[in-house]
């Protein structure tokens, strides 16, 4: 695998792979009816601006470091390694929450510093979750909360919110349209929803697979 080179200050880009889940200890939201409103923009500070341009700067990334010490290259890892080039580490106080996972400590962690909700206002920098985007129980039943986070980048016009996070091979752009989160193409070829899920030959025929669909919640970290 070849090295990529770009830095940024902090980070510094180099390579490890890992898997992105949390345990599945908490209920199973229903999450794949439509929001309605959902999603409008609201205007950011310059703190949380500047953790968005870090974002975008990674995305095309297939590796990460920061500080000279390397993170996880999972979502959790990546989320974390950007607000932590801002002085936000979002695993702090994780050590009282129990067994979890990366996504699961920052999804406690943002409940104890900020505000999880569901829209429809969401803001640059927001996190995003996402539930059973993948079997991590390896039990084959979708009953896997908490197996996903991003960082919101922007809502388009019509709703999409654009988010940023390390999905198969690369930090990378994704979409989500909340209000019509079983489309994923539009018939004027327009992506609504990305796939977040695989398709396995063990899936069960309710098993859902686009972003608006395995939504689970976004958060605010309070970053003043």
């Amino acid at each position: 695998m070849p090295i990529l080179a770009r830095t940024l200050s902090p980070l510094l880009l180099i390579a490890t792979l890992t898997a992105c889940a949390a345990p599945s200890s908490q209920g199973v939201r229903d999450i794949s009816a439509p929001i309605p409103g959902c999603c409008r923009f609201a205007q950011t500070d310059s703190r949380q601006q500047a953790i968005v341009r870090t974002a975008v700067n990674l995305v095309g990334a297939k590796t990460i470091e920061s500080n000279g010490r390397r993170i996880a290259y999972d979502c959790a890892g990546v989320t974390r390694a950007i607000y932590l080039a801002h002085g936000i580490d979002l695993y702090e106080g994780a050590a009282g929450t129990g067994p979890a996972n990366g996504v699961r400590l920052i999804y406690n962690h943002v409940r104890a510093h900020g505000r999880l909700h569901r829209g429809p206002v969401v803001q640059a920098g927001d996190l995003v979750f996402f539930d059973n985007t993948w079997d991590y129980n390896g039990d084959g039943r979708f009953n896997d909360p908490l197996t996903h986070v991003g960082i919101v980048e922007t809502v388009e016009t019509d709703g999409t919110l654009v988010f940023i996070s390390r999905v198969a091979g690369a930090i990378e752009r994704y979409r989500m349209n909340l209000a019509q989160p079983h489309v994923h193409r539009t018939a004027g070829g327009r992506v609504l929803n990305d796939y977040m899920r695989r398709k396995h030959w063990t899936d069960g025929e309710q098993t859902l697979y686009l972003t608006g669909e395995l939504f689970a919640a976004f958060g605010t970290r309070v970053v003043g």
